[in-house]
């Protein structure tokens, strides 16, 4: 898969200036998981992790990331949110 590098953004995280922790109320959980998934998908900090995840623990972030999308995205949300790309 070929990713249009250009469409991609990580701005939430940056700007958020709201509370990041867990279990106060939905708005707030919510808020944190873009900031964790924005954190975590930071180019250094992937490349450092990527090496040590085990063979294992590569499948179960893949599977369940598209388990996720599949369940909540229609396809054409799956092509215009994930893949950036214009499918019909």
């Amino acid at each position: 898969m070929k990713t249009n590098k250009s469409n991609h953004s990580h701005e939430f995280v940056e700007s958020y200036d709201g509370l990041i922790g867990f279990g106060w109320d939905r708005e707030t959980d919510e808020n944190s998981l873009v900031c964790y998934l924005q954190m975590f998908s930071d180019d250094h900090l992937l490349k450092t992790l990527v090496g040590r995840l085990s063979n294992e623990e590569i499948d179960e972030i893949q599977t369940m990331i598209h388990r996720l999308m599949k369940k909540h995205f229609t396809e054409s949300e799956y092509h215009q949110f994930f893949l950036k790309d214009n499918h019909s």
